[in-house]
């Protein structure tokens, strides 16, 4: 289980971002990626380590465990709790390719101040604000079942703890700034990574650190 786990991680990833990336350079002449930004240190700087930490240790834990340079889970075979991480990864790639697909030429990774892309409030994301993020964490959930090493739950958690700074300290502002009441009265309906749930409250434009 642990080599089809470190397969299908690693299919993921190329097609949520070298796909993804690729498509939106024809379509836009612009990749859409920023990079790991702001001074080291700072939040903005923190955020996207850990982000890309995240990923680098997921396929590190699966493809570990594969070769067995890692104790792989107990029971080794192909448990329900695995079966079930597999379903729960496919869907949460799934999610992530879908809503990126709904955000159209607004995709990006990170924030860059000086861009102004359209406010995408329809489809899924009239379900949630971050859908995109909501489906990495169900899919890096979903491999952490699969191969569930200490390596592979560190991922996890770093994964969860850039999204929480993404979002709540570096994208929430900037897109208040940005486009302010529209942002605001949108942020104020609509939940944060689950439906109803992490709604603003007299949400008003601020400064993004």
């Amino acid at each position: 289980m642990t080599v089809v786990a470190a397969t299908l991680y690693l299919v993921g990833l190329a097609v949520i971002f070298g796909l993804r990336t690729w498509l939106q350079i024809r379509r836009t002449g612009s990749s859409g990626f920023h990079g790991i930004s702001g001074r080291p240190g700072s939040l903005r700087w923190t955020a996207g380590v850990l982000f890309v930490l995240a990923l680098v240790l997921g396929a590190a834990a699966l493809v570990l465990a594969a070769v067995g340079a890692v104790p792989p889970p107990a029971g080794g075979g192909a448990s329900v709790l695995a079966v079930a991480g597999a379903a729960v990864a496919v869907l949460g790639f799934a999610g992530v390719l879908a809503a990126q697909t709904a955000m159209g030429s607004s995709w990006r990774i990170g924030v860059d101040e000086s861009e102004r892309t359209a406010l995408v409030t329809g489809g899924v994301f009239a379900l949630v604000r971050n859908p995109i993020f909501t489906a990495m964490v169900a899919a890096q959930a979903g491999m952490t079942l699969m191969g569930p090493t200490w390596l592979s739950v560190t991922a996890l958690l770093c994964l969860i703890t850039a999204v929480e700074l993404q979002v709540r300290l570096i994208e929430e502002p900037y897109l208040l700034q940005t486009h302010g009441p529209a942002y605001a009265d949108y942020a104020s309906s609509t939940g944060r990574f689950l439906p109803g749930v992490g709604r603003l409250r007299n949400a008003g434009p601020v400064t993004a650190p």
